[in-house]
């Protein structure tokens, strides 16, 4: 028996999702410290949507599960495996359940129920996610749930650099960034190419034109305008304190303290803050700029 070809496989499943009309699922995504989270924490203020912690399982449970003999055990053992499992506050015995009553059992069917049972704790009718990293798998996941609409946050990557450098606990050459932001972007574009929806966002739009830039990616999403978005920062202490748990190292991501943890994300409590854009001219000495420009151009 000769395999199924994968491009006819996707185009089958993106139909039957356009078919099924299900309603869409956000996916944030993006290089490290370029605003990610801070879009999470606007968008979980809306009213009808909510955005789990980040997850890191979704393309490894998608290779699971294509795998014919897969079970609901072993999809379970994908999701509660990962460190990140005691953030979300939910139950293997019901989510075991949940796959159990999965025919047929699918990557789909499972990270819906997932993402289900986490909005249902939360009380929204709606999920989101948002894994920076999954920027290398939006084909992927678009291959398990067609619904998927992916907002891409662009940061300028000398202040991704300045981010990063801040924050690093050990260091974090110039040249390697501006590799890996060159790099991470130029392949989520070459993907954008066969999705169905893809959408970049600046993460300075963001900061310096937030409602303009929050009304474009609502209706990206498919969500109405709610004036809650623009107030995430009075909620988002609240939203945080389900991460207020060390993560213990796993293969090549070291511990991350409580402190570390709330630290990374500490500035999604406040309100935009221009300050925060082109940070890079009065932080950046001539050096390190014209070695990360001369990569990224």
């Amino acid at each position: 028996m000769s395999p199924r070809n994968p491009k006819s496989l996707w185009e089958s499943r993106r139909r039957q999702g356009a078919a099924a009309g299900r309603t869409p699922a956000p996916f944030v995504v993006g290089v490290n410290r370029s605003g990610t989270t801070l879009l999470r924490m606007m968008l979980d203020a809306h009213p009808d949507l909510t955005i789990p912690p980040e997850t890191h399982f979704v393309p490894e449970l998608i290779e699971t599960a294509e795998d014919g003999a897969t079970t609901p055990e072993a999809l379970l053992a994908t999701i509660t495996s990962q460190r990140e499992w005691g953030d979300f506050g939910l139950s293997e015995e019901e989510l075991l359940a949940r796959f159990e009553a999965l025919d047929p059992l699918t990557a789909g069917g499972a990270l819906r129920e997932f993402y289900g049972a986490y909005a249902e704790r939360i009380g929204k009718p709606r999920w989101g996610e948002k894994t920076p990293i999954y920027v290398k798998s939006m084909w992927a996941i678009q291959s398990a749930l067609p619904e998927a609409r992916f907002v891409h946050v662009i940061r300028d990557g000398r202040d991704v650099a300045l981010s990063i450098r801040d924050r690093a606990t050990k260091e974090h050459p110039i040249d390697r960034i501006a590799e890996r932001w060159v790099r991470r972007i130029t392949r989520a574009r070459a993907q954008a190419k066969r999705l169905d929806y893809y959408k970049e966002i600046r993460y300075e739009a963001l900061i310096l034109d937030t409602e303009p830039t929050l009304r474009e990616i609502l209706e990206f999403f498919a969500l109405p305008w709610d004036d809650a978005v623009l107030d995430y920062h009075q909620h988002s202490a609240e939203r945080l304190e389900e991460m207020k748990r060390e993560l213990p190292d796993q293969g090549k991501r070291t511990v991350l303290s409580v402190e570390r943890r709330m630290m990374t994300h500490a500035r999604t409590t406040e309100k935009p803050d221009p300050r925060r854009v082109s940070r890079w001219r009065e932080h950046m000495d001539r050096a390190d700029r014209e070695l990360f420009e001369s990569i990224a151009g």
